[in-house]
């Protein structure tokens, strides 16, 4: 296999880790959850379910904004996913233990995974209220004049994708290379990859990154429930998130953020910080959901090109951590691609899937996803993918089962995939 010389690329490593998800707030929380096997997923409380035909989903029941947002006045235009993200933020730098100022501000940026933001409602209820009928001119003339007052002017300050990338550079004046990536599951690698590319053209010192997202709305929830093969299990919800078991029915909705601070190796070196991990590859690939053979050939590419870029061979790989969706399409296509990208070597890399804890939603999956492997780094110990009890004969994956595993190896593969094919892959290994 060819592969680059990296021995001259400015190394680039993970410092700081902040998360936030339905298994626990903060990484102790969140550890403790995966360490001994406890699911975050549960019947749906946030709002009535009845009519649903998926009534589940992973929520965070004890998250209170307040305490992690510096300025209170800004609450009110933040919806619940950028809350999150900002929430996640505060934590990933306290982590890494950088206060504003700490940094020169031109030399900090911010890198964000997001998804699309729900409007809420009742937020232009007041506007049309009484209105009978739109298709009358006279009718719209008259709401243009007299009914747009009534929506709030920072309305749409609440559906920019950008405001948890805005807000957290504000935060911790980041002046620095600001960017938000919308590609629903692959975008917090995907932004990894690009404050990765930052930091190696010396355009920051150091980057914050990550992605947040929260599908427990009920327009959100209806939706998904159109197109998403979500799980309608009637029994015990822990059990329902099954990830390469053969007798899955689905995934389930969730929400959760994680945030990520990033330098140079010599930055974290001079200034004396703790080191989870080195990123040594980010790849991506698309196959436009079009799966030839039943393989997602966005995923093989993405995988080929991490290999490349880092000069791992695929039996020296730790771990994976897999996209994991527990649908029956795209649990088989996942694992057909890494027997094509990997070859032989897959079927003694252990596999995880830590949706089966949390769930999938949008854009912070990944990277709630990539804090638990950098997690199992630091305890080496990689946790087991919950309610995998039958294999399933088209998913031969070495999946990691009824307990944790202890590490023997120091690199770990994140592999991430949209319902449209768009698909990332991230090497990291311990410093």
């Amino acid at each position: 296999m060819h592969t680059v010389d990296i021995e001259h690329t400015p190394r680039v490593v993970i410092t700081g880790l902040g998360v936030v998800s339905p298994i626990g707030i903060g990484k102790d929380q969140f550890w403790s959850s995966l360490h001994h096997g406890r699911s975050g997923v549960s019947l749906l409380s946030s709002f009535l379910h009845t009519d649903l035909p998926s009534k589940l989903a992973a929520e965070i029941k004890d998250f209170d904004p307040y305490p992690y947002i510096n300025n209170k006045r800004l609450i009110k235009v933040m919806p619940r996913d950028v809350q999150l993200g900002v929430a996640a933020a505060k934590l990933a730098m306290e982590d890494a233990d950088i206060s504003r100022g700490d940094v020169e501000p031109t030399r900090m940026g911010v890198t964000f995974g997001s998804g699309r933001l729900t409007s809420q409602p009742q937020e232009v209820v007041e506007a049309v209220a009484g209105l009978d009928n739109l298709d009358d001119v006279q009718t719209f003339a008259n709401w243009a004049q007299e009914r747009m007052g009534k929506i709030n002017p920072l309305w749409l300050l609440r559906q920019l994708p950008n405001m948890a990338a805005c807000h957290i550079s504000i935060d911790y004046d980041a002046q620095g290379p600001n960017n938000t990536i919308t590609s629903r599951e692959s975008s917090a690698l995907l932004a990894l990859g690009e404050a990765v590319n930052v930091i190696q053209r010396d355009a920051a010192d150091v980057m914050i990154v990550g992605a947040s997202s929260s599908s427990i709305d009920p327009v959100d929830i209806a939706r998904l429930n159109l197109f998403e093969s979500l799980s309608r299990r009637d029994g015990d919800p822990t059990r329902a998130c099954r990830p390469f078991d053969r007798d899955r029915d689905g995934t389930v909705v969730g929400e959760g953020a994680g945030v990520f601070v990033l330098e140079s190796y010599e930055h974290a070196v001079k200034r004396g910080a703790n080191i989870y991990a080195e990123v040594i590859g980010v790849g991506s690939g698309c196959d436009g959901a079009h799966h030839g053979q039943g393989v997602s050939m966005g995923i093989v590419r993405s995988v080929q090109s991490v290999l490349r870029k880092s000069g791992i061979r695929p039996e020296e790989i730790g771990h994976i951590n897999a996209h994991g969706k527990s649908t029956q399409r795209d649990d088989v296509v996942e694992s057909f691609a890494y027997h094509k990208a990997l070859g032989p070597a897959i079927a003694k890399i252990p596999i995880t899937a830590l949706t089966s804890y949390f769930g999938f939603f949008d854009a912070g999956t990944g990277a709630v996803e990539l804090a638990g492997s950098l997690l199992a780094l630091q305890h080496q110990e990689l946790p087991m993918t919950l309610n995998y009890e039958t294999p399933d004969p088209g998913c031969q994956l070495n999946v990691v089962r009824s307990e944790p595993l202890r590490l023997k190896n120091s690199i770990g593969l994140s592999v991430n995939r949209t319902h449209f094919g768009q698909s990332a892959a991230c090497m990291f290994r311990s410093v």
